[in-house]
C-alpha cells in the first residue's frame, strides 16, 4: 500500500498550459498492430505507464522485438519512441495482464496466431472484467484455449486462426470488438464480427481501431453487410468487416490522451480559471467532442487556441442529465464536478463501469457519500444532488482505481487544506506524473 496523497485546494483561479502524456488507447493498439505487422513500426509520443508496460511485456513474450530510442520523453516520463518489429517466438510464455483491460482483451487474439502455449493471469479485479464473450468467439473462429471465461486461461497456438463470421454481446466493453478487429488481418479469411445485444459502450473507441487499421493498410468496412444469396450489400448497425492482409503502419504519431486531460479542464470549472491543452489535436479519433461538449454544458467555455485548446470556467457548475455511454472514462471526474455543481445531475448509460478497474458507480457513491455528498446509484447510472462537502479526516479511497485519484483530485481543490487520497500511486497505471503534474499547475497559478 502506497502513502497517501493529499490532493491540494486551489488557492485561486487556476491558470495553465499542460501537455497530458500519450493516450493510452491509441498506445496499446499501435503496439499490437505493429507486433503484427509486416515490417518495423516506430511509434512516436507512446505513453509509458503500467497499461502499457503490461502490453509491451506481452506481446515481447510472444516474439515481438520492442526498443526504446532516446530522448527527452513526454510529460510522464515517456520514451521518445519505441520501435517494434516481429521476432522469433518461444513455445510457452506466461501473460500477466495486470488490471488492463487492453491487454486481457487485446492479446489473446494476437497469441492464438502463434505456436506457443500462452498463459494469461492477472489481478484479482481482472477475474470480474468481462471476457468471455471473446475467447467464445475465439473458439469459434478457429483458436484452442483452455479454462473458463476469464483469467486465468491457456491459449494454445496452432500457427493461426481459420477466421470467419462471428456474433458476440459486446455490451459489457468495446474492447471485445477491438480485440478481435485488430488481428483479424491475420486470420486466414479475416473476419466478419456482429454484436448483438445492448447498446456497445465506448463505441468511439471502435472507430479508433477501425482508424487505425485502415492506417496501417488493412482493408476494414463498418456497418456493411451482404445479403445471404442475394450478393447485394446493406446497412448493418454494429457489423464489421476486415480483410485478410498484410499490415504495414510504419510509422504511428500517438495523440496526447484526452481523457487524462479531463481532470486538468475541470479544474478550470472549479476554480473560476483557464487550462489549455497544448497538442489538443483538430482531428481525432478520441472522443474529443463529446468531452468538450458535456464540460460546456456543465459550464465551460471551451474554443481553440493556436496551441490548442483552452477551457474556461466561470466558478458556477451546472448539474446535468446526459448518456455518457460513450465517454464512461471521464465519467469519475464528471462525477466530481457534478457533486460541485449548483444542481442535480443524471448520468445514465454507465452500467458497464461496474466492470471497470472498481465498481466505479458503488466507489464513486461510496466516496463522496463519505465527504457528505449525495449519490444515488441506478441500474445504469448515477443521480448526484450537490451537498455541501465536509473533508476534515476523510480519506478518498481509491479502490485501486486510477480514475477514482482523478475525481478525487478536482474534489479537493474545492475542500479547504485539500483532501487525502488513499492508495493515489495507483494513478499510473495511466498518467505516472499526474499527482506532480497537478500540484505544478496549482503552484504556477498561485
Amino acid at each position: 500500500m502506497q502513502p497517501d496523497w493529499t490532493a491540494p485546494a486551489a488557492a485561486g483561479p487556476v491558470c495553465a498550459r499542460l501537455r497530458p502524456p500519450g493516450s493510452k488507447s491509441m498506445t496499446n493498439r499501435a503496439l499490437v498492430l505493429a507486433a503484427l505487422a509486416a515490417g518495423p513500426t516506430v511509434i512516436t509520443n507512446p505513453l509509458r505507464a503500467r497499461d502499457t508496460l503490461l502490453m509491451a511485456v506481452a506481446l515481447r513474450s510472444l516474439g515481438a522485438v520492442i526498443d526504446e530510442t532516446s530522448g527527452d520523453g513526454g510529460p510522464g516520463g515517456e520514451p521518445a519512441a519505441w520501435q517494434v518489429a516481429r521476432g522469433r517466438p518461444g513455445d510457452r510464455a506466461v501473460i500477466d495482464v495486470g488490471n488492463a483491460g487492453t491487454v486481457l482483451r487485446f492479446v489473446p487474439p494476437v497469441a492464438a496466431l502463434g505456436r506457443a502455449d500462452v498463459e494469461f493471469r492477472g489481478d484479482e479485479r481482472a477475474a470480474s472484467r468481462p471476457v468471455g464473450p471473446l475467447l467464445a468467439a475465439l473458439r469459434e473462429l478457429g483458436a484452442v484455449i483452455e479454462g473458463g471465461d476469464a483469467v486465468p486461461f491457456v491459449v494454445r497456438g496452432r500457427g493461426g486462426i481459420s477466421g470467419g463470421t462471428v456474433t458476440l454481446d459486446a455490451s459489457g466493453s468495446s474492447q471485445l470488438v477491438s480485440g478481435l478487429l485488430l488481428a483479424a488481418p491475420r486470420y486466414d479469411k479475416g473476419a466478419e464480427v456482429c454484436h448483438q445485444g445492448p447498446p456497445v459502450p465506448s463505441a468511439p473507441h471502435i472507430a479508433m481501431t477501425v482508424q487505425m487499421l485502415r492506417d496501417a493498410g488493412a482493408e476494414v468496412e463498418s456497418g456493411i453487410r451482404g445479403r445471404a444469396g442475394s450478393g447485394r450489400e446493406h446497412s448493418v448497425p454494429d457489423f464489421w468487416r476486415v480483410r485478410p492482409g498484410e499490415l504495414r503502419p510504419s510509422a504511428v504519431a500517438v495523440e496526447p490522451d484526452l481523457s487524462n486531460a479531463a481532470p486538468f479542464l475541470a479544474a478550470a470549472l472549479v476554480t473560476g480559471g483557464s487550462v489549455t491543452i497544448a497538442g489538443w489535436p483538430g482531428q481525432t479519433v478520441q472522443p474529443a467532442g463529446q468531452i468538450l461538449d458535456v464540460l460546456t454544458r456543465m459550464g465551460a467555455a471551451c474554443s481553440p487556441a493556436a496551441d490548442g485548446m483552452r477551457v474556461t470556467g466561470t466558478g458556477a457548475i451546472r448539474g446535468i442529465t446526459a448518456d455518457l455511454r460513450d465517454i464512461s472514462e471521464v465519467v469519475p471526474v464528471l462525477a466530481a464536478l457534478a457533486a460541485l455543481a449548483d444542481s442535480p445531475s443524471v448520468f445514465t448509460g454507465i452500467g458497464h463501469m461496474r466492470t471497470h478497474e472498481s465498481d466505479r458507480l458503488a466507489a464513486l457513491a461510496t466516496e463522496i457519500g463519505g465527504l457528505g455528498g449525495d449519490v444515488t446509484e441506478l441500474p445504469g447510472g448515477l443521480e448526484i444532488r450537490p451537498r455541501p462537502l465536509r473533508a476534515g479526516g476523510a480519506v478518498f479511497a481509491s479502490h485501486d482505481d486510477h480514475r477514482l485519484v482523478m475525481a478525487a483530485a478536482v474534489l479537493g481543490l474545492a475542500q479547504p487544506g485539500g483532501l487525502r487520497v488513499g492508495d493515489a500511486a495507483t494513478v499510473g497505471k495511466t498518467f505516472p506524473a499526474f499527482t506532480r503534474m497537478w500540484s505544478q499547475m496549482l503552484e504556477r497559478s498561485s
